[in-house]
């Protein structure tokens, strides 16, 4: 009698993420460090222009390379991304050549004549970003009058007949408790609610300890989330929450360096859109090869696509539900990488961090603030000013007034 050999174990989609892809899922692209707010928990902590942005014939080629890889769409970001003069050009370029563009912006720039144009194209999806569903907690978080241009921009969304377009939420200690209210106002005006998860990275190093939701807030959002996770995008923000029990809808992956990575705006690639740091910094696209090569064979990439040990957190029983959470989370508290998350639900990472002061963490690299005292140093190197600096080799970037002012001349309307 012959005995068939056991059947293998299928793999699931997530097994296969894990060895990372030919091409990114998603490629998120922060265009300009330019921006007309100054949010206290900004991951990029942008303010001002840096000198050495990408100029529009490179943006073009990098459109151009993921047209070839076949990278379906683009999360373009910032600083504020439509402060770039040539940003609506690039939007065009991108979208007509195959390459989707989801975008994040405060509305500053959504007037009703924009609404339109972004209604008219079916390759665009815009994200609204709220942090307060109400004015007062909005605004002490992304700065005075933020809420009402947000709400002028969704406004000005749905009366063009735009469908599906995002709120955009990162949640916060201030605002757990108004989920239900930012459901409702997504609901108003046809929009689709998604909630991100607060990642001590940018100026958010400076407020995380008094920002980031408490233990019972963890609890009542991921209870929230279950309840209403069909119908509330994520983007993997918290699967370090599935150790509660049960899996919330996503990969519940770290997919840095795998199916993830950051283009920032002079054209540095890092693994993670979080964490912006000399540590997971795998190349420029402005080198030889361009980004396909860095994305196809840096060594960062390819150490991060290989089995990943969970340290202390392999003998947890919940490992294989949230993976030991959030690489930059970690990184930026200081806590080890095969370590807890700081927000691990079992209360490991909260006496890692008892163990460990917040202040000997890593710092971001890189402070774009409007602030008249000098940015962070980069590479142990002096500030970069934004009359000087360009290399020589490097084509000239774009001309334009965000180098004082992000709005570059533009003023919203008032009232």
């Amino acid at each position: 009698m012959t005995i068939a050999p056991p059947e293998a174990k299928p793999q699931r989609l997530v097994d296969h993420f894990e060895h990372g892809l030919d091409a990114p899922i998603c490629l998120t692209w922060e265009l300009t460090y330019a921006c007309n707010l100054s949010c206290i928990h900004c991951l990029s902590a942008s303010g001002r222009r840096d000198p050495r942005e990408l100029t529009t014939a490179e943006c073009k080629e990098i459109i151009d390379e993921l047209e070839r890889m076949q990278v379906f769409y683009v999360n373009i970001g910032g600083g504020e991304p439509t402060v770039r003069s040539d940003f609506w050009e690039l939007l065009d370029y991108a979208t007509s050549h195959s390459v989707g563009v989801k975008f994040s912006t405060n509305g500053v720039k959504i007037t009703p004549e924009v609404a339109e144009r972004l209604a008219a194209n079916d390759y665009v999806d815009v994200q609204i970003s709220l942090d307060g569903a109400t004015a007062e907690v909005n605004d002490a978080i992304r700065g005075g009058r933020s809420y009402d241009i947000a709400i002028r921009a969704m406004e000005n969304l749905r009366a063009a007949g735009m469908e599906n377009f995002k709120l955009s939420v990162v949640c916060t200690r201030t605002n757990i408790s108004q989920l239900d209210e930012f459901k409702a106002l997504a609901d108003r005006y046809g929009a689709q609610l998604r909630l991100t998860r607060l990642r001590p990275a940018g100026r958010a190093t400076d407020v995380w300890d008094d920002l980031h939701p408490t233990a019972d807030q963890q609890r009542e959002l991921y209870d929230w989330l279950v309840a209403h996770g069909e119908d509330v995008l994520t983007g993997d923000s918290f699967f370090h929450l599935s150790a509660y029990g049960e899996s919330l809808p996503g990969l519940n992956l770290c997919g840095a360096g795998r199916v993830v990575c950051l283009i920032d705006p002079i054209g540095d690639v890092y693994a993670c859109p979080f964490a912006i740091h000399d540590e997971f910094l795998a190349g420029s696209v402005r080198d030889d090869g361009g980004f396909t090569d860095v994305w196809r064979t840096s060594e960062l990439f390819q150490r991060l696509r290989q089995p990943q040990s969970g340290g202390a957190c392999t003998s947890c029983q919940f490992f294989d539900a949230c993976k030991g959470g959030c690489m930059a989370a970690k990184f930026f508290t200081g806590l080890p990488l095969d370590g807890p998350d700081p927000e691990c639900v079992r209360g490991f990472g909260e006496q890692a961090l008892k163990d460990k002061q917040m202040s000997d963490a890593p710092k971001p690299m890189g402070d774009h603030s409007h602030r008249t005292s000098p940015p962070r140093p980069r590479d142990g190197m002096g500030p970069v000013q934004v009359t000087i600096g360009r290399r020589p080799d490097a084509p000239r970037p774009p001309v334009s007034a965000c180098e004082e002012d992000p709005l570059a001349g533009f003023r919203p309307p008032v009232g």
